[in-house]
């Protein structure tokens, strides 16, 4: 059997065919600014410019720019990145998440493949001057702190907002999340001040509300572990506020099947109901921070009024908790300096305490004071870890 003899190409076709692929186009590597940062600032200092670095991006990556800004009647929160993307080319898009004249929320981005298009300099886009205001009949505590709003100020809110709204904003980008507390003045009920948006460019954002009136709270995680640890604690016993946890670690196939509250609430002492004493203090138990109370008799045995707030950090949970109450002596602690309770991590921040530390913050974030630029926060460091070129803020002349 013969087989038909194989044809070589010529020298020279082949070479015209190489000059041929050598001459087409390709992909070029674009130059894109390149930076992040996020801040706490007046909102008087609206609008803002920001100048940043630049950098080389792959071939084929296109330039983005994402700009969020979250505001309220005193302070503005503001997160902004910039660098390269696979995303697809997508023309510049404002969106108002949510109207004021109380809070608001907007965001701007923009997907593009030119040598360093992706150049918004300025915050005014998303600023425009806010007419004065109708005071009306509701007051709310007003708040946007990368910390807490333990101790947040009261403001009469505009006469088109009728409700308070009291949550935190959570938003995650490249593994890291900033937790944005907020407080403030909004028009209806309810816990909808993203307007169901859940991605803004590279950031995933999520809402979490606090109702008010909590009078008892129960947080909880299941899961794998290797620590070892009692099953009940009680960290805090009446009269006055009692603090209690259950937590527990075995080695059998659903062995941490508790159903309900009941394995510890069971647990814990009934003593007989004290007599009241002479002394009033406000009591507040809820997620988030105790923006209302209402006063109390406090019980024999209590002398001075606690406030305060518990962080809880890990299984899965982040959040803090808000405490008003009476206790029976005025250095008194509702953990003992405990650091952590199963899996989560905890922290206790007291009102009037000489040092305070600040809570914990879910992965890769870290907090900042109010009202001053913090710039490399979770996002930063998750975004940009290795490259370190931050941008430069400043209020915008005007």
């Amino acid at each position: 059997m013969s087989f038909p003899a194989t044809q070589t190409m010529s020298p020279a076709l082949m070479l015209a065919l190489l000059v041929i692929t050598l001459a087409l186009p390709r992909a070029r590597a674009l130059d894109c600014h390149f930076g992040v940062a996020e801040t706490v600032r007046n909102v008087s200092e609206q609008p803002l410019r920001w100048t940043t670095s630049q950098k080389n991006c792959g071939e084929g990556l296109g330039c983005q720019e994402t700009v969020m800004i979250a505001q309220n009647e005193l302070f503005m929160y503001l997160v902004l990145l910039k660098g390269c993307t696979e995303a697809a080319n997508q023309e510049a898009r404002v969106t108002e998440h949510s109207t004021g004249p109380g809070l608001s929320i907007i965001s701007y981005t923009r997907v593009c493949r030119k040598n360093l298009c992706n150049d918004l300099a300025t915050s005014l886009p998303l600023w425009s001057p806010r007419p004065p205001k109708v005071p009306g009949s509701v007051r709310c505590p007003v708040c946007l702190s990368a910390e807490s709003c333990l101790s947040a100020p009261e403001l009469t809110c505009p006469a088109e907002s009728s409700h308070c709204y009291n949550g935190v904003l959570h938003l995650t980008a490249g593994g890291g999340t900033t937790r944005l507390p907020v407080q403030g003045c909004i028009s209806q009920p309810g816990c909808n001040l993203l307007n169901g948006t859940r991605q803004v460019g590279p950031i995933s954002l999520q809402e979490t509300c606090y109702p008010q009136g909590h009078r008892s709270i129960l947080l909880g995680s299941k899961g794998c572990s290797q620590i070892s640890t009692p099953a009940i604690t009680i960290h805090s016993r009446p009269p006055g506020v009692l603090v209690a946890s259950y937590a527990r670690v075995c080695s059998s196939d659903y062995c941490n099947s508790a159903a309900d509250s009941s394995v510890l609430v069971n647990a814990l002492p009934r003593p007989a109901a004290p007599a009241p004493g002479h002394l009033q203090c406000p009591s507040c138990l809820v997620l988030g921070s105790c923006s209302e109370s209402s006063n109390v008799m406090c019980p024999q045995g209590t002398s001075h009024c606690y406030k305060g707030q518990i962080f809880l950090s890990g299984g899965g949970v982040t959040t803090p908790v808000g405490i008003q109450g009476c206790v029976a002596h005025p250095s008194s602690t509702l953990l003992n300096r405990r650091r952590s309770i199963g899996v989560f991590n905890v922290l206790e921040e007291r009102e009037g305490d000489d040092e305070v530390v600040p809570p914990p913050i879910s992965s890769g974030a870290a907090p900042g004071p109010s009202l001053a630029w913090v710039v490399g926060l979770g996002l930063s460091l998750a975004l940009w870890c290795g490259a370190p070129s931050l941008l430069t803020l400043f209020p915008h002349d005007p």
